[in-house]
C-alpha cells in the first residue's frame, strides 16, 4: 500500500502582555501582519485548498468564524489562532519535518510582532463564542447547509489537529469503512494526545475540554469522496464532497488535541497507518459516542476500559505494523499508557507548580527545539 500524509496544526498565542490571543482580544490584522512575513511556495497549489474568501494562500492562514453579508463573499474573518497546513507527503518523517520547520518560521516571525505561540486544545477562559453583531439571514441560512456548518461556533474556543492519511487506489467503500473504524476507537486513543485541562479561567476537573464539548456534535473522523452518491447521511458528517482532487479519498482524523511534542503527531500518524492496514479490530460506527468520549477526556487511562481497550489497540497496530519502520514511532504512546497518563497531566503539575494558567502555557512547545 502506497500511504499519503499530511497535518493541519491550530496555534494558540500569548501577546506581548501575557493576555490569551483569542476572538476577544484579537484583530484580524494583527495575526495577519505575521501571515505577510512568512514565504508563499508556489509549488504548494494544486495540492493545498485556497478557498473562496482568499484566507488559504499559504501553508500558514487565519482560522476564524467567516462573517458574510449577503452572498459567498468574506466581509469580516474573526480570528482565533493561525494554522499550519503541510503539503502531501509519502512518509510520516517528511510531514514532521515539514511541521518542525514551518512551525519554526511561524514561531520565529510572530515574536517579532509580540505574540508567543503556546499550546492549549480549548479557549482556557470563554465557554461560548458569540458573533457580534449576530447572525443575519443569509448566514442563518448558510448554516443549514450541513451539521459541521451549524455547530461551527464549537471550532472558535477549540485549537486541535486534523491528521490527513490517504491510501493509493482504495475503494471509497473501504475508505469509508476505515473512517467509521476510527470513529468506534476514537474515545480509546483520543487520550494519547490530551491537552485542555483548564476552562473558564480554573483548572478543570478533567483532562480535554476539547474532547469533552466537541466530540459528538463535530465529527471524529471526515473521509473525502468524490460523487454526491457516494455521501453517507449522519449528524454529525462522516462523509464530505472532495473541494479539490487532491483530497479525494482522504481520512481526516480530527479528534485528537493539540500537540507541542511533534514525536507525538508521528506516532499518531503510525498509529493511524496501524489501524488502516489492521485486519483484527472489528468496530465500526458512523458517529461518535459522545458520552464515551466525554468519559476519556474526564479519566483517560486511569479509566480501566479505557486503558484496556488503548492497549489492545495499541497491539493489534504494533502487529500490523510488524515488518514497517514506523512501528517504531509508537514508542511515545507506549511510554503515555505505561505510566497511563496524557500529556495533560504535565500541563497540570505546571499548573500546580508555576501557579497560573498563562505561566503554564508559557511553558508549552519547549520539547520542539530540534528533530
Amino acid at each position: 500500500m502506497m500511504f499519503y500524509f499530511g497535518i493541519e496544526h491550530e496555534v494558540a498565542f500569548l501577546d506581548n502582555a501575557g493576555n490569551f490571543a483569542d476572538f476577544s482580544r484579537t484583530k484580524f490584522k494583527d495575526f495577519c501582519q505575521i501571515i505577510d512575513k512568512l514565504p508563499f511556495y508556489p509549488d504548494d497549489y494544486p495540492e493545498l485548498r485556497v478557498g473562496d474568501a482568499g484566507i488559504k494562500k499559504k501553508r500558514w492562514y487565519i482560522e476564524g468564524f467567516e462573517r458574510f453579508l449577503d452572498s459567498e463573499q468574506v466581509v469580516e474573518c474573526v480570528p482565533k489562532g493561525i494554522e499550519i497546513r503541510t503539503t502531501i507527503n509519502s512518509t510520516i518523517q517528511d510531514t514532521i519535518t515539514e511541521l518542525f520547520d514551518s512551525f519554526s518560521f511561524l514561531r520565529e516571525v510572530s515574536l517579532k510582532f509580540g505574540y508567543l505561540p503556546v499550546l492549549v486544545s480549548f479557549n482556557p477562559y470563554y465557554d461560548v463564542f458569540q458573533p457580534n453583531p449576530p447572525l443575519n439571514e443569509y448566514e442563518i441560512q448558510r448554516r443549514k447547509v450541513s451539521p459541521e456548518k451549524q455547530t461551527a461556533n464549537i471550532p472558535m474556543l477549540t485549537y486541535g489537529p486534523d491528521l490527513n492519511i490517504s491510501v493509493a487506489d482504495l475503494p471509497v467503500e473501504r475508505v469509508i469503512d476505515i473512517g467509521s473504524k476510527l470513529t468506534y476507537y476514537s474515545p480509546y486513543i483520543v487520550p494519547f494526545s490530551y491537552t485542555s485541562p483548564f476552562y473558564q479561567g480554573k483548572l478543570w476537573e478533567g483532562l480535554s475540554v476539547r474532547t469533552f464539548v466537541r466530540t459528538g456534535q463535530r465529527p471524529a473522523t471526515m473521509v473525502f469522496v468524490k460523487k454526491r452518491s457516494e455521501l453517507i447521511k449522519s449528524i454529525p458528517s462522516l462523509t464530505k464532497i472532495a473541494r479539490i482532487p487532491a483530497e479525494v479519498g482522504r481520512i481526516e482524523f480530527k479528534a485528537f488535541d493539540s500537540c507541542d511534542d511533534f514525536s507525538i503527531y508521528a506516532a499518531l500518524l503510525a498509529l493511524l497507518k496501524g489501524m488502516v492496514l489492521d485486519e483484527s479490530l472489528p468496530g465500526r460506527a458512523m458517529i461518535p459516542d459522545p458520552a464515551l468520549h466525554q468519559l476519556s477526556a474526564r479519566e483517560g487511562f486511569s479509566n480501566e476500559s479505557i486503558f484496556i481497550h488503548a492497549g489492545k489497540i495499541l497491539q493489534a497496530v504494533e502487529i500490523s505494523l510488524a515488518k514497517d519502520p514506523d512501528r517504531e514511532l509508537l514508542t511515545p504512546l507506549k511510554h503515555l499508557l505505561d505510566k497511563r497518563e496524557t500529556p495533560a497531566h504535565e500541563m497540570v503539575r505546571n499548573f500546580h507548580k508555576l501557579g497560573s494558567i498563562e505561566e503554564t502555557l508559557k511553558h508549552t512547545y519547549l520539547k520542539n527545539t530540534s528533530i
